[in-house]
């Protein structure tokens, strides 16, 4: 076990309160994780890894240190980061695009991955990987929906060609399993949610109520049951999360940013996200409220001044209507815990009209509008607790005794990271029916 003891950290961190906890490190051990060499302009060899941490789930009826994950799109970057991961000339080629990203792998198939957990050898390995496909059995690939009612990049090979959007394409981000051995997933792109048999064919796919033109060309039944509004994410802030109430009749998921209601510049300036409710039986939303995000200069081994640098990338049950909120920056890492009751339910209100002006996003200071967020309480603070713990963490999740489990995304070795797991103890208590069963 590593243990972060309270003298170093005020060495490292001054004025910040720290805890004993538990930590241990455990890193990939499986040489299969490696990707194929992609050859890329100028005779360089590509040299990327399978992307496993963007969400993470364990089921308690599942083995004690065994969790499920997902991969997201697969290898992709901005026009600015492709000049400098990839070469100038395709930086150029991609910025005569609006919103360019380029795909080095555009044939590359989001998956979820069985990962089994070696506490005593500080290792993990996957022990299968289930490939996300079409209800017919086709694989599906990472790049773009067609978007007509939201905004979208172009994607791109490295020779600057534009690739295909696809109804059917997912970019995975959250992930429960339920008794069944099937999957619920929590997409960013579309926003959506999205029903998956046990051996990963979208079955259903939940999408805001004006997109459903958008997906008519898909094998999965599209179901326009989200608000319209949710189309007005920004770029790349949709849904990062997917959590399950312990009896599994409703879903919960949380859009990763504030919306851009009405324009980028708000969704820069705001703190207010939504955090939804479902009925995965009855196919429906029951209840919305406010989660409003940290103040950017609280992050404290990255603060700064923007407002958008925080993000929520996991949320994940605690007990009936008990959460665990992600929220991070690039390097920090904070856990908060939420309860529903006492905050405003906004579910078919004004706030839920793309219309309302000023909008939910624009007002920082919810009692001038009579609401009242979810409450939040810190539970972890990579900062104050881990410092060293890995970037972009991104997946939680519970083992048989109830010690959470923490892995990070490592945007398939893009820019040299790796996948690493931290299994804490001593941070967060769930309810034991989270955990066993």
């Amino acid at each position: 076990m590593k243990r972060i003891g309270l003298g170093i950290l005020c060495v490292l961190f001054g004025s910040i309160s720290a805890r004993a906890l538990d930590v241990t490190v455990l890193s990939e051990s499986d040489p299969a994780q490696r990707l194929p060499g992609i050859s890329a302009p100028g005779g360089t060899t590509l040299n990327y890894s399978v992307g496993i941490g963007s969400a993470a789930f364990r089921h308690p009826q599942d083995p004690a240190n065994v969790i499920w994950t997902v991969g997201d799109r697969g290898p992709n970057m901005t026009c600015g980061e492709a000049g400098k991961l990839l070469s100038k000339a395709i930086a150029g080629l991609c910025q005569k695009h609006r919103n360019g990203r380029v795909y080095p792998m555009p044939d590359y198939t989001p998956s979820i991955y069985k990962v089994e957990l070696d506490l005593a050898g500080k290792s993990f390995r996957v022990l299968d990987t289930i490939p996300v496909k079409t209800r017919s059995g086709k694989p599906i690939a990472g790049l773009l929906n067609p978007q007509t009612k939201a905004t979208k990049d172009t994607g791109l090979d490295m020779a600057g060609t534009v690739l295909p959007d696809n109804a059917d394409n997912l970019d995975l981000e959250g992930i429960v399993r339920l008794s069944d051995g099937s999957f619920w997933i929590g997409e960013e792109m579309g926003p959506s949610i999205a029903h998956l048999s046990a051996d990963g064919r979208i079955l259903r796919r939940f999408v805001p109520e004006n997109q459903v033109d958008d997906y008519r060309s898909s094998e999965a039944e599209i179901i326009g049951a989200l608000p319209a509004i949710l189309s007005r994410r920004q770029g790349n802030r949709g849904i990062e999360s997917m959590a399950i109430s312990p009896d599994e009749q409703f879903l919960y998921f949380i859009i990763q940013n504030p919306l851009a209601n009405p324009n980028a510049a708000t969704y820069e300036k705001s703190r207010n996200s939504r955090l939804f409710k479902f009925d995965r039986v009855a196919g429906k939303l029951v209840g919305e409220w406010v989660y409003q995000l940290d103040e950017p200069r609280t992050f404290a081994l990255d603060p700064s001044e923007k407002q958008n640098d925080p993000r929520i990338s996991e949320l994940t049950a605690l007990g009936p209507d008990r959460l665990l909120v992600l929220e991070r920056t690039e390097k920090t890492t904070k856990l908060h815990e939420i309860v529903l009751a006492g905050a405003t339910n906004i579910l078919g209100s004004a706030w839920d009209r793309i219309e309302t002006s000023p909008s939910l996003e624009a007002e920082n200071d919810l009692a001038k509008l009579s609401l009242v967020p979810v409450a939040k309480s810190l539970r972890f603070d990579s900062a104050r607790d881990f410092p060293g713990a890995p970037e972009k963490i991104e997946g939680v999740a519970f083992l048989g005794d109830g010690a959470m489990v923490l892995i990070n995304d490592n945007d398939f070795g893009i820019r040299g990271d790796q996948t690493r797991i931290l299994i804490v103890r001593g941070a967060v208590s769930p309810d034991a029916s989270v955990y066993r069963r």
